[in-house]
């Protein structure tokens, strides 16, 4: 599914005149022509969902576009629904081949096996993805942001092992969420910690119990249960809740899993999460250096609900496109293209976001040498904790490097 969106009548009108000359939208290196670009992710599937994503990819877009574009030239975003199917990721990819889009930027898909190499062959750029596909960590023609899912559960294991004796991992029994435990026990093990105990899960089931009970076990002092299920994380800690509100176990999740709407609608304060450990790759939603993101939702989502100021999915959309207007401005008014926003951002180095990562840069120096994912360029999280039913800063707050956790095999097995 393709829909294409174009923001301001000048841009709409120049696009219709230029194609009716010839010209190729998204290639053309006339001052007037769109800058085509795509965003995709998953919509209204019984999985995971992010619709905040391609709603923020629009907001940008109109923000831009009201600024006078970039470099004078309007930005035009399609979006494809990616459903959370691995036919519907590549059909989403061949539609940006199609569209002769310059980038795909601050997607979500878990099917890098099917998009990457459509566009790897057509040379198309993808920035920002939401770091849960291995190939956006190996693919010379990604660009990320973050250090995906392999950073986040390292973090988790690093934040729990100090605060927890025994440790249960609750995740989806797919073959993204086999890798989990090899993250999760790699920060374990970075601080003298025995593996967690690993509990499968169905992705989509309605009850949970099952695993809750088998990741609580013996409710021993010290249990911890981290539940990381994406969209399904809340049915879980429902079939946790009802086993009992008595268990002193600890729970906790990583962002994605865990997040301000769903504390909101499991009781705020009184949520079941009261008190959870949690991981991000970012600055609380309440940090200062959201206040641009925020500014921008307000004044040009239009009140698109879709839209999310403390979902991650979006955050990662805002800061990929924060990183692709810097690079398309550094070309000045030569052309836009696939290959020139390509060989830009190979020589892109300590890119600003704000505060909201580290500096970013995908030159070989910049790149951290992780095994098995060698385009990882930022290795840092942030610890979080829910306190009267909100995501706040835990500890000395601030980001935390967990580049060498990663570099390091985590044992085998859990226990």
């Amino acid at each position: 599914m393709r829909r294409y969106v174009r923001f301001g009548a000048v841009g709409a009108v120049a696009s219709l005149l230029l194609t009716a000359c010839g010209v190729v939208p998204g290639l053309s290196g006339q001052s007037h022509d769109p800058i085509v670009v795509m965003t995709w992710a998953p919509e209204n599937t019984n999985s995971t969902n992010m619709p905040g994503m391609p709603a923020m990819a629009q907001a940008y877009a109109r923000m831009v576009d009201a600024q006078g574009g970039l470099n004078g030239r309007p930005l035009k975003v399609l979006t494809c629904d990616e459903h959370n199917d691995l036919i519907r990721a590549e059909q989403c990819a061949q539609d940006a081949v199609d569209a002769k889009a310059v980038a795909v930027v601050g997607s979500y898909s878990q099917y890098g096996t099917s998009f990457m190499g459509d566009l790897e062959v057509a040379g198309i750029p993808y920035l920002g993805g939401y770091g849960v596909a291995p190939e956006e960590f190996t693919s010379p023609l990604s660009y990320p942001v973050n250090g995906g899912a392999p950073a986040l559960l390292a973090g988790n294991g690093r934040q729990l092992a100090g605060v927890c004796r025994n440790i249960a991992l609750v995740r989806p029994d797919t073959a993204t969420g086999d890798q989990y435990p090899e993250f999760l026990d790699a920060g374990l093990a970075s601080l003298g910690h025995r593996p967690a105990l690993d509990v499968r899960a169905p992705e989509t089931a309605t009850d949970y119990s099952a695993a809750a009970t088998t990741a609580i076990g013996d409710d021993a002092p010290g249990r911890c249960v981290t539940a990381v299920m994406g969209d399904s994380t809340g049915t879980f800690f429902d079939s946790f809740r009802r086993l009992g509100d008595e268990t002193g176990v600890r729970t906790a999740s990583v962002l994605g899993s865990v997040e301000q709407s769903l504390l909101d609608s499991t009781g705020g304060a009184d949520s079941p999460l009261e008190g959870a450990y949690a991981t991000s790759w970012y600055p609380p939603a309440s940090d200062p250096a959201w206040n641009a993101m925020r500014d921008a939702v307000n004044r040009y989502a239009f009140g698109d609900t879709r839209i999310d100021v403390a979902d991650p999915g979006a955050e990662t959309t805002w800061i990929a496109y924060t990183v692709l207007a810097t690079v398309v401005r550094s070309l000045g008014h030569g052309q836009v293209t696939a290959q020139t926003v390509h060989d830009a951002l190979d020589r892109a180095h300590g890119l600003s976001t704000g505060g909201l990562t580290p500096p970013l840069g995908w030159r070989y120096a910049d790149q951290l040498g992780v095994p098995n994912y060698p385009r990882m360029v930022n290795p840092d999280v942030t610890y979080q904790v829910v306190r009267d039913g909100e995501l706040t800063g835990f500890g000395k707050g601030g980001f935390v490097d967990v580049r060498t956790t990663l570099d390091r095999p985590a044992p085998g097995g859990g226990s």
